[in-house]
Parts: structure tokens; sequence; C-alpha cells
């Protein structure tokens, strides 16, 4: 009797061990099944999201009804966060403080309406304006891409009024309008049409520094194209050893540009020379502008530091820097105002930017039977590079409530550590 049972009870232990491994055997299937449906449905979205683009969000004043073809995210073939090539690599061949000067008057028609003794003039500055693309971004979240979606009145919509109201705007234009193909070897290289000047002078921009690290992304031929494209929409370029005198209201405004990356103090001596040229030609404000410092670091360095104070001890009424594409402190020195770096601005370098602050300064200057009686304080207006959370739609747009207040108390703090 005992036998029969314990054959019965291994009978039994059998079926369920048959019974588990068949439960087994279904959750198994049932897993293999569910990592299927989200391996195909991961496949579907990478398929939609390559042959489809989300809607730009831009400010209440874009017009309604638009329909955007730009995108949300820009693949780039080389990684966004290095950094750009050493100096070497980057410093334009054409640049040489040896050079001559290059003096160039250009008048802008503006009326002085009230007493014709007293002049006050308002002088907007931005930091970088890349209005162009790299060939190795992905073209359907790019710069370029915007531009034939929406036309060049697209990018300064909301600030357009800014440039509008005050006597002269100033930009950091970095990168070349050309149909040059020969590509400096280098890590970021930017071009667009010439047309894309129509971004600038369709918004009331009068003038551009080109003294940068990306002026020659295309050679020599394509920063001569760049003057070429922004002398014909109207805008006059500056920098190196090319200086502007700008008449507004009877008023002579001095700009210079000076690329300071891969010489730091040996530019020194443009520095003189430059705002000696402008002296010698009247000018009654001088400002100074410095492609300068190190990218993403929110505090000037040495150099910056002592060609700022030299700048202004040789003349220059205002000094303006920009490339590290992210904000840094304002100092006053001798009585004269520095901002260290503007940030980025209208830019097309970077599609989903970690830093999306900016700012345009302005300042006024009020003369007397053309003395310069008194200088502002700085105003400075905080704004984003984009208009939309999350990715760049290269529309920027002054801030307001918090976000504003959140970017002066940071340029506040990062002044007071100078």
């Amino acid at each position: 009797m005992s036998g029969i049972k314990d054959a019965k009870k291994k009978r039994a232990r059998r079926r369920r061990k048959r019974q588990i491994q068949r439960i087994l055997l279904i959750i198994a299937m049932v897993l293999i099944l569910i990592g299927f449906i989200f391996l195909v449905r991961a496949a579907i979205r990478t398929v939609v999201n390559k042959f489809t683009v989300p809607a730009v969000t831009t400010s209440a004043n874009k017009t309604a009804g638009t329909k955007s073809t730009a995108g949300k995210h820009k693949t780039k073939k080389k990684s966004a966060s290095k950094k750009k090539t050493s100096t070497k690599n980057t410093s334009p061949k054409a640049d040489s403080s040896k050079r001559a000067v290059q003096l160039e008057t250009v008048t802008i028609s503006k009326k002085n309406k009230k007493n014709p003794d007293k002049v006050s003039l308002t002088i907007s500055s931005t930091g970088d304006c890349t209005l162009g693309t790299d060939e190795n971004f992905s073209y359907s979240t790019s710069l370029n891409a915007y531009y034939e979606s929406y036309g060049a009145d697209y990018f300064f919509q909301n600030v357009r009024s800014i440039f509008q109201k005050d006597d002269l705007s100033i930009v950091n234009m970095e990168g070349t309008l050309t149909d040059e193909t020969a590509r400096e070897a280098k890590t970021f290289a930017f071009k667009a049409p010439a047309k894309y000047a129509a971004i600038l002078s369709g918004s009331s921009i009068e003038a551009a520094n080109l003294a940068n690290n990306h002026s020659h992304d295309y050679g020599k031929k394509s920063y001569t194209d760049t003057i070429s494209a922004l002398d014909d929409a109207g805008i006059a370029s500056f920098g190196y050893n090319r200086v502007k005198i700008f008449k507004v209201k009877g008023i002579k405004v001095g700009v210079t540009g000076i690329y300071e990356l891969a010489d730091h103090q040996k530019r020194a001596s443009q520095v003189k020379k430059n705002i000696k040229a402008l002296k010698k030609a009247g000018a009654q404000i001088i400002i100074v502008n410095f492609h300068w410092g190190i990218e993403k670091q929110y505090t000037p360095d040495e150099n910056q530091k002592a060609l700022a104070h030299l700048a202004i001890d040789e003349g220059a009424d205002l000094v303006i820097g920009h490339h590290p594409h992210v904000l840094e402190g304002i100092e006053k020195y001798n009585g004269k105002y520095i901002c260290y770096s503007l940030g980025n601005f209208c830019f097309g370098d970077n599609s989903t930017p970690g830093d999306t602050d900016s700012m345009i300064v302005q300042q006024t200057f009020t003369f007397h039977k053309g003395k310069l009686k008194k200088s502002s304080k700085l105003n400075i207006i905080p704004c984003s590079i984009t208009s939309s959370s999350g990715y760049n739609d290269y529309c920027p747009v002054p801030l307001t409530g918090d976000e504003k207040q959140r970017v002066l108390d940071k340029i506040s703090q990062y002044s007071e550590e100078l």
C-alpha cells in the first residue's frame, strides 16, 4: 500500500511541476510579447519624429495661424558640448594688428526733434548673432530652415521695436554670408546666403562687428562676401583694422572691434591704434567691441580685464564683450561701463542650448553744443534667445516678471564678484 501511495505522490508532484513550468512559460511569452510591442512603438516614434516636426511656439505678437516646419531638436554629427577648436584653428587668417587702420564715416538719418543744442543718443548692443548653420547640423532644425519657412522678419519680431526706438544698434555678426564651399578645417563653421542680411536690416540694425573667430569660416573670400552682403543691406560692418564713424544727429560715434582670442595682451597695441584713429577723426563717443574670454565661463579672465581697462584709459566710453556664449558681469571703471559678455542673441549655433539667457544693453549719451555732458546708467533688457521652451526657435524675446528679475539678479551677482 505504501508503494502505491508513493507512486501517487510522485505523479502529483510531476503534475504540479508541469503546471508550474506551463505557467512560467506563459509568463515568459507575455513578457517577450510586451517587450516586442515596446520595441515596435519606439521604432514607429523614431520614424515619425524623423519625418515630422512639432509646431513652433512664439510670442503672442506672432501672426496667428502660421504653421511650423521647423523642428524641435537639432542633431549634430559632432558633439555640441565639445569646445571650439584651439585658437590656432579659429584665428582668422586675415587678422593683423600691424595693418594700417581703415576708417570710414557713415551717416545715419536721425533727426533731433527737440533743442538743437541738446542731443541725446541711445545706443543698443547685443551679443552673438549667428545667422546661418553648420553643414554638419540637421537642416530641419536649423536657423536656415526657419528662414525658409518664415522669412527674414521672423527672427527679430519680438525685439524689433527696441531697435527701432534707439539711435544706433550694434550686433556681433558671428558667421559668414557667402556661397563659398571651401570650408575651413575647424569644428564649427557657419554660413548662410547673402539675403540673410535682411534679418538685421529689416529690424533697424545699423552696425555689425566682424572681429570674431567665425568671420573667415569659409576662407578670406567668405569674409569679404559678408562685408559686401551687409553693405548691400545698408549695414555698416567693422572689426580688426576697419573702424567706423557713425554720424548720428550730428554726433560722431566711433566703433571698433578687437579679436582677442589668439593673441591676448598682444592686442593692446591694436586697441591703442584704433582708438587713436577714431579720436583723430573727431569721434565724440567711442565704443570698443571685444571678442574674448572662455566659452561657458561666467567670470572674465585677467586678459579681458586688462584690455577693457586699457581701452577706457585710452578714451573708450563703453566696452562691449562677447564670445563666452553666456552672460558675464558688468564693471564700472573710471566712470565708464564694461559689459564683459552679452551672451548669445539670435544664435544659429545650437538648437538646444543649455543657457538661453541674454541681454540687450543700452546707454544714452547726452550732448550740449557738441560736448558730452552726461552718460546714463546702463539700461539692461534681459532676454531669452528663444521664445519657445526646451529648444531654440531663433527668435529672441525680452523677459518679463520673475524670469526678468532672475536674469537681473544673475547679472548683479556676477558684477559684484568683479
